[in-house]
């Protein structure tokens, strides 16, 4: 059973006539004659005339270039496109355009600190310093930097110095295993290695100098390692060798902070998909192609003004933290926070809400799901008067999840769910504070992203579920993948389905008012007796009701097995599964979709398997099922909790068992 969405928000009069979006609109009409009536009209164009559009936001944003590009976009094949050829530009540059010591750069919080602001004089002075340090070490144009990390100071300064000398960042969170790290980093043979002693996360220190030592021994490569005491002031590195720096030296010696200019297409960073079945595929993004998505993104689509207080909840192995320091390009004030969500308890992001007197709380889909069962109330608790905009990504959000957010944290807030990818560090879809909310639906596709739904004929289709495609060029697409001969890796993973057309992998609806819902990944869609259904559906049916936590559901058909589709359940601490759970979970899901879509069997299970960026492994449990083996349908060091596909091994050893008897 559907219902129809359900209007939540609308933008105020004072929104719709201040925007950037409508002066950006205003600055077209006055300076190129161009006149838009709507937001639909505006998006249209930026497809249609896709080289006028991007040269208007690089004029429209006075970009930085030590000389002028010859053209806009090389052509509009992909892969291949090459944009603003030309040009010679910073991306670090501009990120401190806005420096003032009007207001703080960042501010800084963990659980053991109180939110503490760090200015831009200390941000400069910190950065010139460390590029020094780099410098000195033989870092230039396409050195490789990476770090080990948490969400601090030390992982945006690294990452802008990295930056002002044209070299190459990557980082991962210090939460990720050393045999994860090592499949990243190596690929890309880094000369310097940025590494940490320890984090806290839920209250409880995580000593990782053993793992330093470990990455750092995976890397022959790695001429400098800085080393930073941030778990114990006192702590000493232990295992490592060669020229080694502590953080503190690294950034003592006073240093102008200097910028070399990149072609536009220069690589900026490395970032790196989940690596479920493989190794990671290193994903590499260009300087001027990050700058521009950004402050398009963050600017028009978010409205974010010079001064607002910008929060994301992520680590530093995600895309979030990339986006999240791109509020240094528009003047924003990236709020950088190191710890659980959850501790001590699930007030504490809205502490700090309350305290930074944030403008934009951004998190997961997942962590309002969890609020949700939570009990609490952010809108009655905390003073959010200060909050416009509250931002989800990383999985779809349920119209159940977006009608919590208007109920429980505040009715006159901006809710934007945003969704993209690593691969693109940005989104496809997202919010425009011209349209109104409706719950369970995205706002609009994003200026200048052509993104269409295609059905099994390749066929753009409007109002039925298709897959997500990208039909023209954005200039935040991966200039390449690191060590990938003639590009063989990168075309296989977004143009072998439809050639010369991005293939995302979701599927999605475009209704006819241009609003989008996302209905989970397609390679994991559920096809019973011929209807299609992303997995997104079950699990909004089935984590309506209050003793499920967390879902996972998988059917074998997909992938060419028998017809049998499981369900897999964790419960609230105290619950077993029982007939009478079981019937309720089956009603909700036949009730909600329909009686073909009920499970074969229900499972309660300890937890769901999940990537390190909080993703459920569908496809890799599927293969499981199928008989795979576990250590060719995934691997556990790309997993958070990889001892959580045991109970699939098994699982799949007694389906195949009876199977057996079936056919004996």
């Amino acid at each position: 059973m559907t219902t129809a969405p359900r209007l939540l928000w609308e933008p105020p009069a004072e929104l719709r006539e201040n925007c950037t979006m409508r002066a950006f609109m205003r600055w077209l009409e006055q300076r190129h004659g161009l006149h838009f009536t709507d937001y639909d009209s505006l998006y249209r164009w930026s497809v249609e005339e896709l080289e006028a559009f991007w040269a208007a936001l690089w004029e429209y944003y006075q970009i930085k270039s030590y000389t002028p590009y010859t053209a806009v976009l090389s052509s509009r094949e992909m892969p291949g496109a090459r944009w603003f050829t030309g040009a010679q530009i910073n991306y670090a540059e501009h990120a401190f355009r806005h420096a003032t010591p009007d207001r703080p750069a960042v501010i800084v919080a963990s659980e053991r600190h109180a939110p503490t602001p760090l200015s831009w004089e200390a941000l400069r002075a910190q950065t010139a310093a460390l590029a020094q340090t780099l410098r000195n070490a033989g870092v230039g144009p396409g050195d490789r930097v990476v770090a080990y990390v948490p969400n601090t100071p030390h992982a945006l300064i690294g990452c802008l110095a990295t930056a002002s000398l044209g070299a190459i960042w990557s980082s991962c969170s210090p939460d990720f295993g050393s045999p994860s790290v090592i499949d990243r980093f190596s690929q890309i043979a880094p000369k310097v290695l940025i590494a940490i002693d320890g984090y806290q996360y839920g209250g409880k220190p995580f000593d990782r100098r053993a793992e330093v030592a470990a990455i750092q021994a995976a890397l022959p490569s790695v001429e400098l390692t800085i080393f930073i005491s941030y778990l114990d002031p006192a702590a000493e590195p232990t295992g490592l060798r060669g020229p080694l720096l502590r953080w503190e030296e690294a950034v003592q010696t006073p240093a102008e902070l200097t910028f070399t200019p990149v072609e536009f297409n220069a690589p900026l960073w490395v970032l790196y998909s989940s690596g479920t079945t493989g190794l990671p595929k290193p994903i590499v993004h260009s300087q001027g192609g990050i700058l521009l998505e950004h402050i398009k993104s963050l600017d028009l689509h978010f409205d974010m003004r010079p001064g607002d207080p910008f929060f994301w909840y992520t680590t530093t192995g995600w895309m979030m933290w990339n986006f999240l320091i791109g509020g240094l390009l528009v003047g924003a004030i990236p709020i950088l926070y190191d710890g659980s969500p959850a501790y001590p308890d699930m007030g504490v992001l809205w502490r700090l809400a309350e305290q930074t007197k944030m403008r934009y709380f951004g998190t997961s889909a997942g962590y309002i799901i969890a609020l949700m069962k939570s009990g609490i109330e952010p809108g009655a608790q905390f003073d959010l008067s200060s909050i416009k905009s509250i931002g989800s990504t990383g999985s779809p959000l349920p119209p159940e999840g977006f009608e919590w957010v208007y109920d429980h944290i505040k009715r006159d807030v901006w809710l934007v769910s945003y969704s993209g990818g690593t691969d693109v560090c940005s989104g496809f879809v997202g919010g425009c504070p011209l349209l109104p909310v409706y719950s369970g639906e995205i706002q609009c596709r994003i200026l200048g992203c052509k993104a269409e739904a295609y059905d099994t004929d390749g066929h753009s289709v409007i109002g039925v579920m298709g897959e997500l495609v990208i039909t023209v060029p954005m200039p935040s697409m991966p200039i390449y993948f690191w060590n990938d001969p003639d590009n063989a890796r990168y075309k296989a993973s977004y143009f072998e389905h439809y050639p010369g057309v991005w293939r995302h992998g979701d599927w999605i609806v475009i209704n006819e008012r241009g609003g989008i819902v996302i209905y989970g990944r397609s390679d994991s869609t559920i096809n019973r007796q011929g209807i299609r259904m992303g997995t997104s559906e079950i699990y909004r049916a089935v984590e309506t009701i209050p003793e499920v936590l967390d879902s996972l559901v998988i059917d074998l058909e997909g992938l060419g097995g028998r017809s049998y589709m499981p369900l897999f359940v964790v419960l609230r601490e105290g619950v077993t599964l029982d007939d009478a759970l079981r019937q309720r979970i089956k009603h909700a899901i036949r009730t909600a979709l329909s009686p073909r879509h009920v499970p074969d069997d229900i499972f309660q299970i300890a937890a769901v398997p999940l990537t390190l960026s909080g993703k459920k492994l569908e496809v890799p449990v599927k293969k499981i099922l199928m008989g795979v083996p576990v250590e060719r349908a995934a691997n556990p060091d790309s997993l958070r909790n990889p001892e959580s596909l045991q109970f699939f091994v098994d699982l799949a050893r007694v389906l195949a068992e009876t199977a057996n008897r079936g056919s004996g």
